[in-house]
């Protein structure tokens, strides 16, 4: 039986979220778990601010001054491109975002760029 004044007892729980950064440090795993941190960032901001986009544009590298987004549609990186200014300052005042000062985007944009290439 434990001592109910034992350090153990008295100690709160850790939250899962915040033993995350230091377990993800300890394995190599940090670029990836800030990398998954962007993009579910990303997909928040696109569905508040840019709902026709939700599903046709995937946030694939986070850069050191840049955000790497494909698009499936010349008219989804249209959009994209109006936009970009007010992403890029919501994306770097959200949580799981950062300050970048390039929205970049790669697949069906009208560049010539092969889709899934």
């Amino acid at each position: 039986m434990h001592d109910p004044e034992s350090p153990i007892r008295r100690r709160r729980p850790s939250r899962l979220g915040d033993l995350l950064p230091e377990a993800a440090r300890a394995l190599g795993l940090e670029d990836e778990l800030r990398l998954a941190r962007a993009i579910a960032t990303w997909d928040a901001l696109v569905a508040e601010r840019v709902q026709p986009a939700v599903g046709a544009c995937r946030l694939i590298a986070l850069e050191r001054d840049a955000i790497v987004v494909a698009v499936d549609e010349s008219i989804v990186g249209a959009e994209l491109r109006m936009r970009a200014l007010e992403l890029l300052g919501a994306f770097a005042a959200a949580p799981g975002g950062a300050r970048v000062h390039e929205l970049r985007l790669r697949g069906d944009t009208g560049t010539g760029t092969r889709r899934g290439g």
